[in-house]
């Protein structure tokens, strides 16, 4: 099979460009209007965070397929992510308000969490899946300056309500992984999967 690009299924500004730092051509292959692709991330109970990610975004990755056949787009390969944040075992997703934002934050002041990115790449007859995982250490903030990060938005359908790449940068002592992983998609992982399939990178 001739890959002269991928679909990326994701919304996500920052896989677009990471897929653009390594300059992979890529189409979006984004939800219909009609669709809510929230429900694909609810937790089930007592799910542990390797678990959640690793099926969530297989949940992504089947749904996107069956939207490009219902769309009768062309077999291509399609690349789907999905990050999450745990902080011993508990799992951190996107603060649903600002009320939810300060508290991750408050959680991860002080402490090294773990944000774990998997990726999985496919066509319909074959996908492969793989999880990055980093350690970040947050510094401790004061009330203020967690109200102030808060008002700016960034938080918001944020994975353990931050960015990386964004403000929160100035809050992380340190980090032990994938920084392209924490931002939402391991280039290393990804160029692999990619070689697997027989996609130039």
């Amino acid at each position: 099979m001739e890959h002269s690009f991928i679909y990326l299924a994701s919304q996500s500004p920052r896989r677009k460009q990471l897929l653009e730092q390594i300059h992979v051509p890529y189409r979006l292959l984004l939800p219909q209007s009609n669709e809510n692709a929230e429900l694909l991330e609810v937790e089930n109970k007592d799910e542990l965070p390797h678990a959640y990610v690793q099926r969530v975004t297989n949940l992504k990755w089947q749904a996107a397929q069956q939207l490009r056949v219902e769309l009768s787009l062309p077999d291509a390969l399609i690349l789907c992510s999905d990050t999450t944040v745990a902080l011993n075992q508990k799992i951190l997703g996107k603060p649903r308000d600002e009320k939810d934002a300060i508290d991750f934050l408050s959680q991860l002041l002080g402490q090294t969490h773990v944000v774990l990115t998997a990726v999985m790449l496919g066509h319909q007859n074959k996908q492969k899946q793989a999880i990055s995982e980093s350690q970040v250490t947050f510094a401790n903030l004061s009330d203020a300056q967690i109200k102030n990060y808060v008002a700016s938005q960034e938080p918001m359908g944020k994975a353990g309500a931050y960015a990386i790449q964004g403000l929160a940068g100035t809050f992380i002592q340190h980090i032990a992984g994938s920084y392209s992983g924490i931002m939402g998609l391991p280039l290393y992982e990804t160029s692999q999967l990619l070689r697997d399939f027989g996609f130039s990178v």
